[in-house]
């Protein structure tokens, strides 16, 4: 049996995501949400690639701490937030085409909320390629 979201915290998690500045600058789109689990995808556009062509590494950990994030907030009460308080990320791969971060709760908990996030580069013709892996600490505020 698949657990479904509850809908009040599913309408807050699309509120908090338009509000994100950052989010509409990267292009970024909530894809799908879950408890414990987000998926936000981001074209790679012009604006977004370091010098090689390739997407730059701050768009790859920026979705992945939102997804990371927002999968730690869709367990919370729908009075909490919560914040970012240590993030780690491996680069695998170079990413390029469309990046989708994966995010989901690792362990949640009252003080801290252990999360992670598997980034994906998805190209036309191509098989879907792992490009980074992030793990995380959220706190609820």
């Amino acid at each position: 049996m698949t657990e479904t979201l509850d809908p009040q915290i599913a309408a807050k998690m699309q509120t908090s995501f338009a509000t994100q500045s950052m989010m509409q600058t990267m292009g970024a789109e909530l894809i799908a949400t879950g408890p414990g689990t987000c998926v936000i995808a981001a074209e790679v556009a012009p604006h977004l690639r370091q010098q090689q062509g390739y997407s730059h590494a701050a768009l790859a950990f920026a979705i992945a701490d939102s997804a990371a994030g927002y999968a730690a907030l869709s367990l919370m009460p729908p009075e909490a937030d919560v914040l970012s308080v240590e993030i780690k990320i491996n680069l695998l791969s170079p990413g390029s085409g469309r990046l989708v971060a994966e995010g989901r709760v690792i362990k949640p908990g009252r003080r801290l909320v252990i999360v992670a996030a598997d980034v994906w580069a998805e190209e036309p013709d191509r098989p879907r390629r792992h490009v980074a892996v992030l793990q995380g600490t959220m706190i609820p505020v």
